[in-house]
């Protein structure tokens, strides 16, 4: 899941998966406070960093759920050299 809105992602990990959003995450956005432009580019550069980190650890591919968003995942997946 992107990192769009942070308000969203707080709630999605509270509410949907139990999951808690690590110390490092949760400090960035606020620094962005309104400024969207800055909170998508993080959220963009932390998922492409655990992607290339998840691929280096031998993972045989990566799934994205991209909820009508294309563009953050073609993004991705051009920053990763990936093909078909």
């Amino acid at each position: 899941m992107l990192i769009a809105n942070y308000s969203q992602l707080a709630r999605f990990f509270a509410g949907c998966c139990g999951a808690e959003i690590p110390p490092w995450m949760r400090l960035h956005p606020k620094y962005f406070g309104d400024d969207i432009g800055s909170i998508k580019a993080f959220g963009l550069q932390v998922t492409i960093n655990l992607c290339e980190t998840l691929l280096i650890g031998g993972a045989p591919g990566l799934y994205f759920f991209s909820i009508n968003q294309v563009e953050p995942t073609n993004l991705i997946w051009r920053s990763l050299n990936l093909t078909h």
